[in-house]
């Protein structure tokens, strides 16, 4: 895995955190990506120490981050925050602090926010028509 792929990783983590612990569905969503990135064995026991306890987006390689990485991240992280069935304040709260740390600029991270929201709640549609 490149530096940038742990980083997005870790943001991920920081992501899941956010309401106080991680969900079932959002630890099969890190699974998957690290699945998506070819992570090694040690790559994953790096991750999984790093989920172990709460952790912050101070806590985040952020400058293992190019500008492309911090836009993948951003939607990752949207993408994550409704996994588990719905984004909660807190989920939202760090969403805006996600964007304001990655320096995305405003209009454009208002943007790329709405688009995964959109996509998000297209998804859980889909799989709640399922059941």
């Amino acid at each position: 895995m490149h530096p940038q792929d742990l980083a997005i990783v870790k943001g991920l983590v920081s992501v899941a955190w956010a309401d106080g612990k991680i969900a079932a569905e959002e630890n099969e969503i890190i699974q998957s990506i690290l699945d998506a990135y070819a992570a090694t064995p040690t790559e994953r026991r790096e991750v999984a120490l790093f989920a172990q306890r709460p952790r912050t987006l101070a806590d985040v390689p952020i400058h293992d981050l190019s500008h492309d990485d911090r836009r993948v991240l951003l939607q990752h992280a949207v993408l994550l925050s409704f996994v588990d069935g719905a984004q909660d304040t807190n989920e939202k709260a760090l969403i805006d602090e996600l964007c304001e740390v990655l320096r995305i600029p405003a209009v454009e991270a208002r943007g790329i926010v709405r688009a995964a929201e959109e996509r998000a709640k297209g998804m859980l549609n889909v799989l709640s028509g399922m059941g």
